[in-house]
């Protein structure tokens, strides 16, 4: 497996001869985006990557649509071309009635709910089977759903083995169906978003894990390899990348051993 940080939340996984997109972000940095209820972020960083450097994608893994900072308009108009997207089972349907030019065809879209599993089929010969299951995120404090909504995390799996290829936890805070997962689970590599988001007009509360957070998750998780995304490039980070390595550092060695860090624009083998 081969990882490639291209900014925010956006990872290209090189897996067997697949080629996903995690959450695709290409817009430049500059622009601010509104979240609604009085929330939203200015991006902060460039992507590492273009599009056009990209090259072809198999599966697109969005796991909200509806925050730019998971899916922007660069992100939004590459969609098409991909030859599956896999997303929350709402943000399906957005996606199959978008702007002309940004609309997914149906046959190419799978919505899923926490989970919910679907099973694709090899894009070439000599390809496995991948099973994508949806794992649960909670991307805000408690009763937070209606304002934040619908999330997921993705748990891929090559067709007949048990072992989780590779989880991607998705935007969430740390909660009970999120440990209970992770204690689930039997992973080989966790890429976890982190940062720690806050805005300053819902105060102390949080949207996404700290590095405390990831640090005391990936412990449950017992990874192979453990590595992070979504901690920086935006203004809406408040642990950041200083939060998450300094957790990270002080960590037991059953966590700091095993964690990975990507560099910008470079695949890197895990």
């Amino acid at each position: 497996m081969k990882l490639t940080r291209i900014g925010g939340p956006t990872v290209l996984v090189e897996l067997d001869g697949w080629r996903l997109l995690v959450d695709p972000t290409f817009d430049p940095a500059g622009r601010h985006y509104d979240f609604g209820w009085g929330t939203g972020s200015t991006k902060t960083a460039d992507p590492a990557l273009t599009v056009d450097e990209l090259g072809a994608i198999d599966v697109a893994l969005v796991s909200h649509d509806h925050h730019a900072d998971n899916l922007d308009g660069a992100g939004r108009a590459m969609l098409p071309s991909a030859g599956a997207v896999v997303t929350t089972a709402s943000g399906a349907g957005r996606l199959a009635r978008g702007e002309p030019g940004e609309r997914v065809a149906a046959e190419r879209l799978h919505g899923l709910e926490a989970g919910g599993s679907v099973t694709l089929p090899a894009p070439r010969p000599g390809l496995p089977s991948l099973v994508i299951s949806a794992t649960p995120c909670r991307h805000g404090p408690p009763l937070t759903k209606p304002i934040v909504g619908d999330v997921i995390g993705f748990a891929i799996r090559r067709q007949g083995e048990e072992q989780v290829a590779l989880w991607i936890t998705g935007d969430t805070v740390l909660f009970g169906p999120l440990r209970r997962i992770a204690e689930e689970l039997s992973i080989d590599v966790m890429l976890a978003n982190v940062g720690g988001v806050r805005f300053g007009v819902t105060g102390p509360l949080r949207f996404t894990m700290t590095g405390r957070d990831v640090v005391e998750l990936v412990g449950i998780a017992a990874p192979r390899v453990a590595t992070f995304a979504h901690y920086d490039g935006w203004s809406h980070f408040v642990d950041g990348e200083e939060g998450l390595r300094d957790a990270v550092d002080a960590s037991a060695a059953s966590v700091h051993d095993h964690a990975v860090w990507l560099a910008d624009g470079v695949a890197v083998e895990v």
